[in-house]
């Protein structure tokens, strides 16, 4: 059973589902935006300012996007890790 967190009564798996469902929103939020960019920029129809604060934000998108992505390859392998066998499992 899961522990209350401290700050809601929640259990914390509960908690942590619905921080995977923000961070997941937020993702596909963010790719969204930054497709949105690398199309405008494409276009070739902006001008120089507006070209160099959407290059701005794009790299802050993509920065945010590959930590993400990051957090989610630890946690695939966490999951693996704790599910592997044990060394001395297969003797």
């Amino acid at each position: 059973m899961s522990k209350p967190t401290p700050s809601t009564g929640a259990p914390a798996a509960a908690t942590d589902a619905a921080a995977s469902d923000d961070l997941i929103a937020a993702f596909e939020g963010s790719m969204k935006e930054l497709e949105e960019i690398v199309t405008r920029m494409e276009r070739g129809e902006l001008r120089l300012e507006e070209s160099l604060q959407l290059f701005e934000r794009g790299m802050q998108l993509a920065s945010a996007c590959r930590r993400t992505l990051e957090t989610a390859e630890l946690r695939v392998q966490n999951l693996l890790d704790a599910h592997a066998p044990s060394p001395d499992a297969s003797a």
